[in-house]
C-alpha cells in the first residue's frame, strides 16, 4: 500500500484538523484544550460555549472530517492508488496521537499530512506542524518515532479550492437576487504580529487571502453582466481588546455597506474549507442577525465541503509531491514551497531537532 514516483514514495495520507465536541459535556473540556496554556478562567470558557448550546453542544466539524475523509477513500480508490488514509485533530477526539499510533502499529513509514486550512499562519500551519512533532513523540513512548510525516504545501490559489467557490458565489449570488451585490470575503481575524510573521517575506496570511478572493472574484465576473465589487473581512476574533488584531471586523463592515447604500451582500467564507462553527455562529447567526437589524439583503455561499474537485485536489497534492503530477496554482504566488522558509511564523520555544520529518 503505497505510492511511489520520482521524488519518493508515500505509505498513507493524514488528515489534520482541528477538532470539536461532539456533545454538550464535551464542549468546556473541548475549550480548555484549545486554550491551554492561556490562563483563560473556566467562566469565561463556560460563556464562548453556549454558542454550542444552539446546536446541541456539537461542532459541525467532526461530522465535516468523517465525510471529507469518506470522500477522500473514494477518490483515491477510483484513481486505483491504494493508500490508507487516517485522521487525527488537534484538539479533540480522534487525537492526533492516536492517530500516530495506529499508522505505527500498521507499518506505516512514510505520510502525507492534509491539513484542513489553506493558509499561511502560526495557527493553520506551524501549530499543526508542532502538534505532529509532539503527536510523534509522544506515540513512540520514548523509542523511535513510527512513520516519516510531511504537511502538504498551502492551496489557497489551486483549481480544486478556487472553483468550487466560484460557483458557490454564483449560486449565492443567484439566491440573494439583488443586482451587482458586493462580495465581502472572510476569514478569521489573527493577532497583527502574527499575521507580520506568517511569511517569509512579511504577510503572507493577508496576502494569500487576498490572492484567493480576487482569483474567485474575477472568475465570478466572467460568468456575470457587471463585475462585482469585493473586500476581505475578518471575523471570530478571540484576543484581548488591547492586542491589535486585523480588521475590519464582518459586523462593522456590514454596517458601513448599509449606511453607503449597498444593494445586497454575499458573504463569502474564504478562509474556511467546510461550514464548521465559526460559519454557522459568527456567520450564519451573529452577521445575518447583524444584517436583518441594518435591513440589508444577504447570502452566505457555501464553502468547499466535499467537492469533488476539492476532494480531487488532496489526491494532486498527493501526486504532486512524489512527483507524479505538475503543481498548479492560479496565482503569482503559487505554487507554494512544499516547505516553510526559515523565520516563517516562527516557533516562539525556540527550534527542536527534527523528529519524523516535522522539523520545528
Amino acid at each position: 500500500m503505497s505510492v511511489s514516483g520520482p521524488r519518493g514514495s508515500v505509505d498513507a495520507l493524514l488528515l489534520v484538523s482541528f477538532g470539536g465536541p461532539e456533545g454538550p459535556d464535551d464542549v468546556v473540556p473541548f475549550l480548555e484544550n484549545v486554550t491551554r496554556g492561556r490562563r483563560i478562567p473556566r467562566e469565561r470558557l463556560v460563556e464562548v460555549g453556549a454558542h454550542y448550546a444552539a446546536f446541541g453542544g456539537v461542532s459541525p466539524l467532526n461530522a465535516q472530517n468523517r465525510a471529507l475523509l469518506a470522500a477522500l477513500e473514494q477518490d483515491l480508490a477510483e484513481a486505483g492508488l491504494d493508500l490508507p488514509v487516517y485522521w487525527g485533530n488537534r484538539n479533540w477526539d480522534p487525537y492526533l496521537v492516536d492517530a500516530v499510533r495506529r499508522m505505527t502499529e500498521d507499518g506505516v513509514r512514510s505520510a502525507l499530512a492534509f491539513v484542513t486550512s489553506a493558509y499561511s499562519s502560526y495557527s493553520g500551519c506551524r501549530q499543526y506542524r508542532e502538534n505532529l512533532y509532539d503527536a510523534l513523540l509522544t506515540a513512540s513512548d520514548g523509542a523511535e518515532p513510527g512513520p516519516r510525516i510531511e504537511k502538504l504545501r498551502h492551496y489557497f490559489d489551486h483549481p480544486g479550492f478556487v472553483a468550487p467557490m466560484v460557483d458557490a458565489v454564483l449560486e449565492a449570488m443567484a439566491r440573494l437576487g439583488v443586482a451587482a451585490p458586493r462580495l465581502v470575503f472572510t476569514t478569521h481575524s489573527i493577532p497583527l504580529d502574527a499575521a507580520r510573521a506568517s511569511g517569509p517575506d512579511g504577510d503572507a496570511y493577508v496576502t494569500q487571502h487576498r490572492a484567493a478572493a480576487g482569483l474567485v472574484a474575477s472568475q465570478v465576473s466572467r460568468r456575470t453582466p457587471v463585475a462585482p465589487e469585493w473586500d476581505l473581512v475578518f471575523q471570530s476574533r478571540s484576543g484581548p481588546p488591547q492586542a491589535p488584531w486585523l480588521e475590519p471586523d464582518v459586523s462593522d463592515h456590514l454596517t458601513r455597506l448599509a449606511e453607503q447604500g449597498c444593494p445586497g451582500v454575499v458573504l463569502v467564507p474564504i478562509g474556511f474549507v467546510s461550514d464548521h462553527m465559526e460559519v454557522v455562529w459568527d456567520l450564519d447567526t451573529v452577521a445575518l442577525d447583524h444584517a436583518r437589524v441594518l435591513g440589508l439583503p444577504l447570502a452566505r455561499a457555501a464553502t468547499v465541503g466535499t467537492d469533488p474537485r476539492f476532494v480531487a485536489m488532496v489526491r494532486e497534492l498527493v501526486l504532486e509531491r512524489v512527483g507524479l503530477a505538475p503543481a498548479r496554482s492560479l496565482s503569482p504566488l503559487g505554487p507554494w514551497p512544499d516547505r516553510c522558509a526559515a523565520g516563517c511564523c516562527p516557533n516562539p520555544r525556540g527550534p527542536r531537532p527534527a523528529v519524523g520529518g516535522i522539523d520545528e
